[in-house]
């Protein structure tokens, strides 16, 4: 700028005459002025240097913000994936804790439906106890059973063998017998006894009954009833001597005797 105006000033200086051509003017007369060049160009270098710094205080510190806003952002992104990874790792804690609910979920059903078998089984189990009991107990009664019928098909088969050993003693002899101790022979209501009927055993009323029921089911004999009744020791002398001998002549005989002995006490 300076050394413009310095050759603007020679170029109009050189375009104009000379002093030594031209004449004294008033503007020779006048006193030289100092503009103080040298001052402004100090000044303005000061000035050039000052806002050349400011000029790279600047563009450090717009190079400083850009660096921290570089950071700021990378922060930012590393703030947003460790959110996102937290966001990504608490879906994946959700989607396990709902695994893990359904899971539990899953073993008390299986935990229900196993009590419920093994209730049902122990139910079958005591079922099938109590079944296998009853068959037991049917399997033991149907061989007592078995055993009783056996017993009482014995007995009838030894009843219809004494019936047919003592069958002499119905024609004649039976009748004989019949006829002199005024005895008579009826049914007992039961298979397996006969009840013997006396009359003429008491010499004040001769029509007068005395009665005993012969229980045939045993081998011995047994009278189990008697009418009016004897002592029970006399009846036993009676059956054993009868129940030795096998004859049964000798229980009616004896029974009479026991009935007259009893009336006329």
């Amino acid at each position: 700028m300076t050394a413009t105006f310095e050759s603007s000033l020679s170029s109009s200086l050189s375009g104009r005459p000379t002093m030594s051509s031209m004449a004294p003017s008033m503007a020779d007369q006048l006193p030289s002025i100092n503009f103080g060049f040298d001052e402004l160009r100090d000044r303005m270098a000061k000035f050039t240097s000052k806002f050349d710094a400011f000029i790279e205080q600047g563009r450090k510190r717009v190079l400083e913000e850009h660096n921290q806003f570089r950071m700021n952002l990378a922060e930012l992104q590393v703030i947003f994936h460790e959110t996102e990874d937290q966001r990504m790792k608490k879906k994946d804690m959700e989607i396990v804790q709902h695994k893990i609910n359904t899971h539990q979920q899953t073993r008390l059903k299986e935990d229900a439906e196993r009590r419920e078998m093994e209730g049902a089984i122990g139910s079958l189990t005591t079922q099938r106890d109590a079944n296998l009991a009853a068959r037991d107990s049917l399997k033991k009664q149907i061989a007592e059973a078995e055993k009783e019928i056996e017993t009482r098909l014995a007995a009838q088969r030894a009843h219809a063998a004494r019936i047919e050993a003592q069958s002499r003693f119905n024609v004649p002899e039976l009748d004989f017998w019949v006829t002199n101790l005024c005895l008579r022979i009826e049914g007992a209501g039961q298979n397996d006894r006969l009840k013997f009927v006396y009359t003429h055993v008491d010499e004040r009323d001769w029509e007068r009954e005395a009665w005993f029921e012969l229980n045939t089911a045993s081998r011995d004999y047994e009278v189990k009833h008697c009418r009016p009744k004897l002592e029970r020791e006399k009846i036993e002398r009676v059956l054993e001597r009868v129940n030795e001998s096998r004859e049964l002549p000798t229980l009616l005989k004896g029974m009479r005797e026991l009935f007259v002995e009893a009336m006329k006490s």
